[in-house]
């Protein structure tokens, strides 16, 4: 199906390979269980890998979904003061944002932290990064950077994303403590407050994919995409292949995308899972692969690559 427009809807970028790499190693993934068939990508995940790996395995297009968290920092760095670290979250975003404004294979969700740079001051730095610097999007990790998605800090953010009319992409998932900071449930009161955001939950619900299909259900507006689950199911914390396909029919094919959270995952082994689901049909698969992302998320996907 190489000929299938392949967009990933979820891509993280580092400044360099070594970052990258290093971020992967110290990142652990634990909440579906061991499993020993997980295709990790071989890159680090700068620029040059990005596209090396994009153009090898086939994609029209890919987000970057920008991740800033203080506990992601280099313990050197988290001690720094806060209007330090806000001004490196504005750094960083302008470093994704000058990557892709000369690539049209790439688009940007910025990262939001509103521990760092929350409430009117982060909303006005996302509206510079969307009129100024072309970002499209958002990007939040609740479990890392410790907040729940209703907080009030994100009120003006949230706010701003639908006066902007650009999408969410949040993380979610089983937190190690307990704290339910992205389980899909704890979306609720964000969704009833701002029902007209466009919020797309990644991972399918993660380690608690199974509240997916309910909140699914109760909030018709939102959207998914499959990355990191697709890579595990079958482990003992994750959805079997044909219980993710069930659940996918269950929420609707047409609100799911491929994402791969490349660097982890390799983009061509990530398309194939795709297309080797159960109790799909091949057209709900191929428009999983891109046709839904550059529709959810309004992507500027060319002619060109459309006719790939």
């Amino acid at each position: 199906m190489a000929d299938e427009l392949r967009i990933d809807c979820h891509l993280h970028l580092y400044e360099t390979k070594a970052a990258g790499l290093r971020e992967k190693e110290t990142y652990e993934i634990w909440e579906y269980g061991p499993k020993q068939d997980v295709v990790f990508a071989r890159f680090g995940g700068d620029i040059e890998d990005a596209e090396a790996a994009m153009a090898e395995a086939g994609y029209a297009h890919a987000v970057i979904a920008n991740l800033f968290a203080i506990a992601l920092l280099d313990e050197g760095l988290r001690s720094a003061a806060m209007h330090v670290q806000a001004e490196r979250l504005r750094a960083f975003n302008r470093w994704a944002c000058d990557v892709a404004a000369t690539r049209g294979q790439l688009s940007v969700f910025v990262a939001v932290d509103p521990t760092v740079l929350g409430g009117d001051p982060g909303a006005a730095h996302l509206r510079e990064m969307v009129e100024r610097h072309g970002a499209r999007g958002v990007k939040i990790h609740p479990v890392v950077q410790r907040f729940l998605p209703d907080d009030l800090r994100m009120h003006p953010i949230y706010q701003a994303c639908i006066d902007l009319d650009i999408p969410v992409l949040s993380h979610s998932g089983s937190d190690r403590d307990g704290a339910a900071y992205a389980e899909p449930v704890a979306f609720a009161g964000l969704l009833r407050r701002f029902p007209d955001l466009n919020l797309v939950l990644a991972h399918l619900g993660g380690g608690a994919w199974r509240q997916t299909a309910a909140f699914a259900e109760a909030f018709p507006q939102v959207s998914f995409d499959l990355c990191e689950i697709l890579a595990w199911a079958g482990a003992p914390n994750a959805p079997s292949a044909e219980e993710l396909a069930k659940l996918i029919l269950d929420v609707g094919p047409q609100r799911v995308m491929l994402g791969t959270d490349f660097p982890w995952y390799d983009l061509a082994d990530t398309a194939n899972r795709v297309m080797d689901l159960p109790l799909l049909s091949s057209e709900q698969k191929s428009q999983m692969l891109g046709a839904n992302a550059a529709r959810i998320l309004r992507l500027p996907v060319t002619k060109r690559a459309e006719a790939r």
